[in-house]
């Protein structure tokens, strides 16, 4: 039952996500925002969810009561929507929320999956999200016939998350007895693995703002760049499935392995834009550039701290908070023809960071 639950958790969140990602900002266009204003609105979400961690070094502690309050806050932002989607400064306070929000309850659930499942039924399990994330993709591309439908969709999912993380609360005793850790959190004891994860994000930031137009502009169509996205999530999923086997061995290797060859598929995507062959060969490596990538750094995190719930937080701050944001703005601005070699570069310093990182002495992860 806990591997049931958990997995229809990662399916509806990352399905809601999905809808927030590439339905959102087409709505607030359709409606007549601006590139600027949903740019500032969109930029606020992945910013609190970096700023967020920072409450709970002293002040704070993620126990039930303020995951509970997370979960409830996140439909109290989704139903909001309907009242703040045409208000541009009432949207900005609603989306700020609505980031705090989701700061807090993937990390507080990811510690429990990597607990009780371990590492070799993790990624079964979260695989479930990226198949949440590609089918209502599909589905509501073609149901998007006015803006609030996408917001129907979006409360939808995001009850279901809810429900079932409240069913995971209610059914799973390491849940129901947990213990916050007093242990002090360091966060530049480990400075070198925060400053790759931030640079490996930031690389990121050219591939997930700007591949459709990047690939569109070198001769591939629309449709054909539709796929290109669908077959790096179905690698992906593949990569969770069976990557089992793999995370049994060194994971600062396996790491090390990911981020260079994250490299070598922004520099493919630099030299070879029209080559369709090419672009789906760089796209089957998000296999280990994400899938195989997220779930060794996430196990490797566990591993590091007392305060394990602090250290996902924190992990989703830096790496996806700070540096989602600031890398869309860097790609942004460095937009053309060598996007991809500024990826290649971010990318090729977070390699670089792991190897100032020194070997501790690990909690194991079975």
């Amino acid at each position: 039952m806990l591997f049931f639950n958990l997995s229809a958790f990662y399916f509806f969140y990352f399905a809601a996500v999905g809808v927030y990602i590439i339905f959102m900002p087409k709505v607030l266009h359709d409606i007549g925002y601006s590139a600027f204003d949903i740019g500032i609105i969109f930029a606020l979400a992945p910013l609190m969810r970096f700023l967020t961690p920072f409450l709970f070094l002293k002040h704070i502690k993620l126990d039930q009561t303020v995951f509970k309050t997370a979960l409830f806050s996140s439909i109290a932002c989704s139903l909001m929507f309907y009242l703040t989607l045409e208000n541009f400064y009432a949207l900005m306070v609603n989306n700020a929320i609505l980031g705090v929000s989701l700061s807090l309850i993937l990390p507080y659930l990811e510690v429990t999956a990597i607990k009780e499942l371990g590492k070799d039924r993790y990624g079964k399990s979260r695989l479930f999200g990226s198949i949440g994330f590609m089918l209502i993709s599909l589905v509501l591309a073609k149901f998007l016939s006015e803006p609030k439908v996408a917001l129907h969709y979006y409360l939808a999912v995001n009850i279901l998350t809810v429900v079932f993380a409240l069913l995971l609360m209610q059914r799973n005793d390491a849940i129901k007895k947990e213990e916050v850790s007093n242990v002090p959190f360091s966060f530049f004891k480990y400075w070198p693995f925060w400053a790759s994860l931030f640079f490996m994000q930031m690389s990121f930031g050219g591939f997930y703002n700007f591949f459709t137009i990047y690939e569109t502009q070198h001769g591939i169509s629309l449709e054909m760049t539709s796929y290109l996205w669908s077959f790096g999530v179905v690698c992906e999923i593949l990569m969770l499935y069976f990557q089992a086997p793999i995370l049994k061995n060194n994971l600062l290797t396996i790491i090390k392995f990911c981020l260079a060859i994250t490299v070598v598929r922004w520099l493919m995507l630099y030299a070879y834009p029209d080559s369709l062959t090419i672009t789906f060969i760089s796209q089957s490596i998000h296999a280990f550039s994400f899938g195989l990538y997220h779930s060794a750094v996430i196990i490797y995190l566990y591993s590091l701290y007392e305060n394990k719930k602090l250290a996902q937080q924190f992990m989703y701050g830096v790496a996806y908070g700070l540096g989602g944001f600031i890398g869309a703005l860097i790609a942004g601005y460095l937009y053309g023809e060598y996007l991809f070699v500024y990826s290649a570069v971010f990318a090729l310093i977070s390699f670089i960071c792991f190897y100032f990182i020194k070997n501790p002495t690990h909690q194991s992860v079975e």
